[in-house]
């Protein structure tokens, strides 16, 4: 496994943990992977510190805060040059929307997940968003109908595979 920090079993345990409860205090999280809370702790810093673990947050009802249109969007730029990626990058980054953003191989140049409340605001994305930018060429959009899987947590029992 290339780029990765060497972990042991209980730093695994500590982030097997953390994925399913971000929440734990040192105390709970040390009981959970039989370490004494100040071993917990100093593991729980050294991993933030060496950016395995990247943040912390709640994880929120889309549908209860009225998003309930997920779509996956492939754009392709109208040039591929570097100004050109940037340009779109600079876009992406602008739309709250946008949830994901990631470039790609094959037919298209990005892959967007995006989060809207309805298809109208959908049409205002593409159409007022997209569509217009002088680095997209094309989009096409799919709307998820269901959602089969969600945040599942990493699979770290299969990192040297």
């Amino acid at each position: 496994m290339s780029n990765s920090v060497e972990l042991d079993a209980f730093d695994l345990k500590i982030l097997a943990a953390l994925q399913t409860d971000g929440r734990l205090g040192n105390q709970d999280l040390a009981d959970r992977v039989h370490l004494s809370a100040s071993q917990c702790s100093r593991r729980r810093i050294r991993l933030e510190a060496e950016g395995i673990i990247r943040r912390y947050r709640a994880d929120l009802d889309p549908a209860a805060l009225g998003l309930a249109v997920t779509v996956f969007t492939r754009v392709t730029l109208a040039a591929h040059s570097r100004d050109n990626a940037r340009r779109f990058v600079d876009l992406v980054q602008g739309l709250d929307c946008v949830l994901e953003a990631f470039s790609m191989t094959g037919d298209s140049d990005y892959l967007l997940k995006i989060i809207v409340p309805d298809l109208k605001a959908l049409s205002e994305v593409v159409n007022g968003a997209l569509l217009p930018h002088e680095s997209v060429a094309s989009v096409r959009s799919s709307v998820v109908l269901d959602t089969l899987k969600d945040a599942a947590p990493l699979p770290l029992g299969a990192r040297d595979v």
